[in-house]
């Protein structure tokens, strides 16, 4: 077990790893300068891509043969795309997902 001294330390690392990330983007494109069109690129499809990647990893393991034939998943899923459709708001729609999964899960099935 890590005692409170290496704990705080890790967090450290990654809190400053992390803020040097972030960070570098305005050092390597101060205000004023022009950003490459594939930097601009990637930064329109990444997300897109990450989140398409992120929902076949979380489906990847359901079974659709066996009870409850993945119905929790695909209300969830259904429930996100439809919230995100209304509202726009991704944080919203992920959220409220995430939480008629557990819901489904838990209590229906």
């Amino acid at each position: 077990m890590l005692d409170a001294t290496t704990s705080l330390l890790m967090i450290a690392v990654v809190a400053i790893a992390t803020f040097a990330t972030r960070a570098a983007a305005f050092v390597v494109f101060p205000k004023g300068k022009e950003i490459p069109p594939t930097v601009r690129y990637i930064g329109n499809v990444l997300t897109p891509a990450v989140i398409g990647m992120l929902v076949v990893y979380c489906l990847k393991s359901t079974n659709v043969l066996a009870y409850p034939y993945g119905l929790p998943e695909l209300i969830a899923c259904l429930a996100v795309v439809a919230l995100h459709l209304w509202k726009r708001n991704t944080l919203l729609s992920v959220g409220a997902g995430t939480i008629l999964y557990m819901f489904l899960v838990q209590f229906v099935f």
